[in-house]
């Protein structure tokens, strides 16, 4: 898993698909930087929350599960362990089961997971586990991506499954699935916008070599001090249903 955002922070972070390289950096909506609301009682992300590096919710492909075509991003993970993890942070993993999140009517599957360093992982093994040892975790999970956009004006997300988490054989085909996506996209054997340079697939067309890429790196324009979260993100949001 890539750490995109730590447990507890506001701001919008994601990999960027269609940039070189495919940094991660802040989204951008109608030229501003992108924070989530801290919907009460939730205080920003809930989990480290990142994806899984060669996959991808392919925007052809309709899901035979939930009727919906991908989102066309990488599958999101959301890591349940204790420590909170730095942004760029790359960690092993455990999966664990699936949320079926039908986001703007795309597919956009939430991969729960526990990192493999965590002291608990040992006792995590499957969906239930979670019920058992996080009791409550996965029903606030439902709840945050159920209302995290209606703080900007935008109605509750739904979900396949009646909002029922998948188990982990279910979770594991559907990344095998989504990995199968991503090889074809890498082999331009599908459509889609996303920037596949790559320095460590010698066999895709879109493969590029260090020099290259460190170029790429060096013209990239540096990174400042992280702007503050603006007051009216980070305060608590509170709406009737």
């Amino acid at each position: 898993m890539v750490v995109e955002i730590p447990r507890w922070t506001n701001a919008k972070m994601e990999i960027a698909t269609k940039d070189p390289l495919n940094p991660i950096k802040q989204d951008v909506k109608k030229g501003k930087l992108r924070y989530v609301a801290n919907v009460f009682p939730h205080k920003g992300y809930i989990w480290n929350y990142g994806a899984i590096p060669q996959t991808w919710e392919d925007p052809e492909h309709k899901d035979e599960n939930t009727g919906c075509c991908g989102d066309n991003d990488p599958i999101d993970v959301c890591e349940i362990g204790n420590k909170v993890c730095s942004r760029g942070e790359i960690i092993k993993v455990k999966v664990l089961g699936v949320l079926a999140l039908i986001d703007e009517s795309e597919t956009d599957w939430k991969v729960i997971a526990i990192n493999t360093e965590d002291p608990d992982a040992a006792k995590l093994n499957n969906i239930n586990d979670v019920r058992t040892l996080k009791p409550g975790y996965l029903e606030a999970t439902v709840d945050w991506f159920r209302r995290y956009k209606v703080p900007d004006g935008k109605p509750e997300n739904q979900f396949a499954f009646n909002g029922e988490f998948k188990d982990k054989d279910f979770s594991i085909k559907i990344i095998g699935d989504t990995h199968d996506y991503w090889k074809a996209l890498v082999n331009n054997k599908t459509g889609g916008e996303i920037c596949c340079t790559n320095t460590t697939l010698p066999d895709s067309p879109c493969h590029c070599d260090q020099t290259s890429a460190g170029a790429t790196v060096g013209e990239a324009p540096a990174c400042g001090p992280a702007d503050p979260i603006p007051p009216e993100v980070d305060r608590w949001c509170f709406y009737e249903k």
